[in-house]
């Protein structure tokens, strides 16, 4: 929705956001983008080249999607931990390939998987659907997806009636937004960015959704219900104590490697 010549309509806060540059995505999308001036946020102006964009779900420019979710099953699992809700349910919101719910099971954490626009690869059997939505989920989690989103607003609304407890990735736009050709993550060679995210904006989201904001100021972003300690989640996050505290806690869990293993091959042991 346009709200003047020069601006148009935050798509988080709605709010007037202001012409800011024009950068050019996928070496032929001349694209304006444009800053609110109430939120912080960064967003494009409407993406009408996704379609070109998601030509492959995956971007081929995306070689860090091994190692970025070894390193998110850690922050789940210190997540939790943090929450004291070790044995809870935890869903991955655009699960994408389903890397992160097999790496999450086979610790022993009772994850589930979701994604509109990818296919569930490695995760199969383990969506969550209708008849899973009467279990009770402690976590919702969705990396690497918040800049995507076209009504960032709207998927926290959805994410928050899953789960009271929310974590994300994304990476913050510092107070002096880098030049277009400056910063990598604006993604011009994939035009599969189109929103950016400063710590401004997500306390306005923590207020909106009546949550507690844990940030580690860059990358990582918890929205909590309730009591959580955000040193304690700061702790467990960087510790190097986590690799003897992942092995206890994988060997208290139990892996789901072999349950599930019987559970797809319609076998009872």
């Amino acid at each position: 929705m346009n709200t003047g010549a020069n601006g148009i309509a935050c798509r988080v806060c709605h709010s007037q956001s202001e012409a800011l540059w024009t950068g050019t995505l996928l070496k032929r999308h001349a694209v304006r983008y444009f800053e609110c001036t109430s939120c912080g946020y960064i967003q494009t102006e409407s993406p009408y080249w996704l379609e070109e964009a998601y030509a492959d779900v995956i971007n081929a420019s995306d070689t860090g999607i091994m190692s970025r979710n070894l390193g998110n099953a850690r922050i789940v699992f210190a997540t939790l931990l943090a929450l004291g809700q070790m044995k809870a349910s935890v869903l991955d919101y655009a699960g994408g390939y389903g890397i992160l719910v097999r790496l999450l099971r086979d610790i022993g954490i009772d994850a589930l998987w979701s994604d509109r626009y990818c296919r569930n690869l490695l995760a199969r059997g383990f969506e969550f659907s209708e008849s899973s939505q009467g279990k009770a989920i402690t976590l919702v989690t969705a990396f690497e997806a918040l800049e995507h989103f076209v009504s960032p607003t709207e998927e926290l609304e959805t994410m928050f009636s899953i789960s009271p407890n929310v974590l994300l990735s994304t990476k913050l736009l510092p107070l002096n937004a880098p030049a277009f050709e400056d910063w990598w993550y604006y993604g011009a060679e994939h035009g599969q960015h189109i929103g950016f995210f400063r710590f401004q904006t997500l306390e306005f989201i923590a207020k909106k959704f009546s949550k507690v904001l844990i940030s580690d100021g860059d990358s990582y972003h918890l929205f909590v219900e309730g009591r959580c300690s955000d040193v304690k989640w700061r702790f467990l996050k960087k510790s190097r104590l986590f690799l003897p505290l992942l092995i206890w806690a994988s060997a208290r869990l139990g892996s789901r490697t072999w349950s599930d293993h019987l559970l797809q091959a319609g076998k009872t042991k």
